[in-house]
Formats: structure tokens, C-alpha cells, sequence
């Protein structure tokens, strides 16, 4: 039998914080696994994009996922798919789960996760947040991140002035008029965009920021200017797929401009910053274990709650 995972159910099976301590323990472990994660992408003869990311493998898992999604930026929502979870005993489809609420909260929940862990603890003057782009996933970054740490003031800026006052009003935040204001008045800056240019130059930002970029995570996207990147501390998930998909491919960047992966700093391999006063960044391009990561703790939990709807696609 085969059970579908509804958004409706990923929202009441999850929680910010077992979802942040299954990706912890995926960065630490993943890189013991034997098979290497893949990102296919491609262009479609419509105004979207389709990629997929396989196969999703952690060890102590017995399973693997297969994840389907369609990027069209006009629609609502702009990330509609499928992350197929197959038992790896026999290949049986354990679960159909929807991919929007996953990626959202495997995106955002690791950035959090990373953010707090690269960025100057608040009691060392990292005061104020900023968030560029009032998406899902800064939603699910700031929901993440107030489980982490505190902080005195939130700054919003979205190219959506409704949707970045609303943003603000569940946060208690603060809408600003451009991406270089929050710069100017943040200490730690989310951005989660679309955007095909740099919102920040290096001009734009001061000794001891910290920068979540999450928009670049396929050709074409760009958030931060290639001098941003090679002169702060880059720490990512995966260098080789950040230099082949994301931020360093979209900047002209070769993996070896990152300082370190995000699952080095979690075993203590490498330190998230050298000195205090350095700018950090963290460029995640997302990968195929995250997925796994929060679809099988949905799934265990479904089996236990009675979830979702059972379907036998073999009858």
C-alpha cells in the first residue's frame, strides 16, 4: 500500500524542531553514504522549469526518495510536485508526498539551522534579522530560526509590498523600501528570491554580516555579486553542486571559493568563522538527502497517526 501525504498533513504531522534535528544529524551523516545525490534540471516548451533530485539516501535509512518539481514562477504556488518514497528492500512506493511543503521546510529549516550555527550568536551584536524575499521559504527560515535564537528587531523587503507587510505584521517586523536598506540595518539577512541579478554588492555590506542566500538554485539565478562571494567566508552544502547548479555556477565561481561545507562545520572539521570580523555567507543549492531526511519522519509519523490516504497502485 502506498500513502499519500497531503500538504494538510505534512503541516499537522511536522514540527519546526524534530525537522531541524533530522538535518542536523543528515549533515553530519550524509557524507558516509555510498551513492552520490543528483540534480537534473531542464527547460520545458512552457514558462517554467522542471528538475528532479535523486536518489535521496542517509545511512540508517532503508529507503531512498525520488523528487519531481515543476518551477513556474507566475503560478500560485511557483513550486508544484512529488517526492516518491520507496522502501529500499524491494522498491515499494511507501508514500506519494507533496513536494511544495518538503522542499519549503527542508530549504528554510536548514537554513536556519546553518544560519545559527554560522552567525554571530545575538550576544555578540547580531541584533537585527533582515528578509529579502517574503516567500515560503524565509517563512519556514525565520520559524526555524526563532526555535535557535532570539533577536531584537526583523526587516522586510519583497518586491510585494502587501505580501511583505503581512510578513512583517506575523513577525513583528518592519517593512524597508529596497534589499540594500536591510542590508544597511541588518546583522543577519535571509534572501529567498528569484532574482536573475545581484541584490547586494559588496558595497552594500559591513565587517561581521552574516548572508542566507537561497535563491540560486538553478542556472540563471543570481542574489549575491560574484565579489560578495569570493571575498566573504562561503560555506555551502555541497561544493561541487553549488559550482554545477547554484550561487558559484550562476557567479562564475569554481567550487574551490568555498570555505566549507555545512556538514564539516557540524562535526567540528571546519570552523564557521575565522575571525570575528569577517563577512559569512551560506549558499545552499538543496540536496537529495534533505528530502529523504523529512519525508521519512513524516512517514514514520503518519504510519503511527494513521495519516494520509492508503492506495494500492499495484490492484
Amino acid at each position: 500500500m502506498t500513502r499519500i501525504l497531503t500538504r494538510t498533513d505534512l503541516l499537522e504531522l511536522l514540527n519546526p524542531h524534530d525537522c531541524i534535528q533530522a538535518l542536523r544529524e543528515g549533515f553530519a551523516t550524509a557524507p558516509h553514504g555510498t551513492v552520490s545525490g543528483q540534480r537534473v534540471r531542464t527547460d520545458l516548451p512552457f514558462p517554467g522549469t522542471a528538475t528532479a533530485l535523486l536518489p535521496g539516501l542517509l545511512p540508517g535509512i532503508d529507503a531512498y526518495t525520488v523528487k519531481v518539481n515543476a518551477k513556474f514562477p507566475g503560478a500560485v504556488p511557483a513550486l508544484r510536485g512529488v517526492i516518491c518514497l520507496h522502501s529500499g528492500k524491494d522498491g515499494a512506493l511507501l508514500a506519494l508526498i507533496d513536494s511544495a511543503t518538503v522542499t519549503a521546510w527542508r530549504t528554510g529549516l536548514a537554513a536556519a539551522l546553518a544560519t545559527d550555527l554560522i552567525a554571530r550568536p545575538g550576544g555578540d551584536g547580531a541584533h537585527t534579522v533582515g528578509v529579502i524575499g517574503a516567500g515560503a521559504q524565509a517563512e519556514l527560515t525565520i520559524r526555524g530560526l526563532r526555535t535557535l535564537r532570539s533577536w531584537n528587531r526583523l526587516v522586510v523587503h519583497d518586491t510585494d509590498g502587501q505580501r511583505a507587510a503581512e510578513f512583517a505584521g506575523r513577525y513583528g517586523g518592519t517593512v524597508v523600501s529596497t534589499p540594500g536598506q536591510v542590508a544597511a540595518e541588518a546583522d543577519v539577512v535571509v534572501l529567498a528570491t528569484w532574482s536573475r541579478q545581484p541584490l547586494l554588492e559588496l558595497g552594500d555590506l559591513r565587517p561581521c554580516q552574516h548572508l542566507t542566500a537561497l535563491g540560486a538554485d538553478e542556472p540563471g539565478k543570481q542574489e549575491l555579486a560574484a565579489e560578495v562571494l569570493s571575498r566573504a567566508r562561503l560555506i555551502v552544502d555541497d561544493a561541487a553542486l553549488v559550482a554545477a547548479h547554484g550561487a558559484l555556477a550562476n557567479a562564475g565561481l569554481p567550487a574551490a571559493t568555498a570555505a566549507a561545507c555545512l556538514g564539516a562545520v557540524i562535526r567540528g572539521d571546519a570552523p564557521a568563522r575565522s575571525h570575528d570580523q569577517e563577512i559569512t555567507v551560506y549558499a545552499p543549492v538543496g540536496l537529495p538527502w534533505q528530502d529523504l531526511a523529512l519525508s521519512w519522519l513524516a512517514y514514520r509519523q503518519a504510519e503511527t497517526a494513521g495519516s494520509g490516504t492508503l492506495l494500492d497502485l499495484l490492484s
